[in-house]
Formats: C-alpha cells, sequence, structure tokens
C-alpha cells in the first residue's frame, strides 16, 4: 500500500493585510466549534475589547495548540523562559480588577 502524497500549500499573505495587536484571549467552545476571541485591553479603559474572532474546529484548534507549544518551546530556547504574572482570582478580576467604585457622596 503506497503512502499518501504530501501537499505542499503555498501561503500567500495580501498586501492589504492588517495585523492586529491584542493582549488577552477567550477561548470558548460547542460542541462542533473552538471560539477565540482576541481582546485588547488598555490601561485606564474599563472596556476589554474584541479585536477578531477566529473560529475553528477542534481538530484545527488541537493543531493549533501544538503549533504553538513548539513555537514557544523554540522561543524560549533562543530568548529565555516566559515567565508569566500570578492569575488574578477569576476573569471578572482580571477584567475589572483595576477599576475603582466611584465615591458617592450624596447623603441619602
Amino acid at each position: 500500500m503506497s503512502q499518501p502524497q504530501k501537499r505542499q500549500l503555498k501561503v500567500e499573505l495580501p498586501a492589504n493585510l492588517s495585523a492586529t495587536y491584542a493582549n488577552a484571549v477567550m477561548v470558548s467552545q460547542t460542541n462542533a466549534e473552538v471560539v477565540l476571541d482576541f481582546i485588547q485591553i488598555l490601561p485606564n479603559d474599563p472596556r476589554a475589547r474584541v479585536q477578531s474572532r477566529v473560529i475553528m474546529t477542534p481538530t484545527g484548534a488541537k493543531a493549533f495548540l501544538i503549533a504553538l507549544q513548539q513555537n514557544l518551546e523554540r522561543y524560549e530556547q533562543k530568548y529565555g523562559t516566559i515567565d508569566l504574572p500570578t492569575p488574578p482570582a477569576s476573569l471578572a478580576d482580571q477584567l475589572f480588577g483595576g477599576i475603582k467604585p466611584e465615591d458617592d457622596d450624596s447623603d441619602e
């Protein structure tokens, strides 16, 4: 039995492709899809704005996870360990932990 021929893809980047910066990602899923919402959180802004949404099959998401892991390992071999900050207690704390309630000066 012969091996299937490997398919080679030529990846093309359009000239007008714009890059999007995200410093957070929210991951959710259904039984058929994995949804990645790439979010931008700016200092002194209580909003967390979704910049891009990518929807993948679970198989595609797992392949992406493996590729990302391999690339981060290569990065750390070249540049050193990536230290993660201590995670907040919850997503709400992460997104809104820096927001202070307004002082209520009314005497009701």
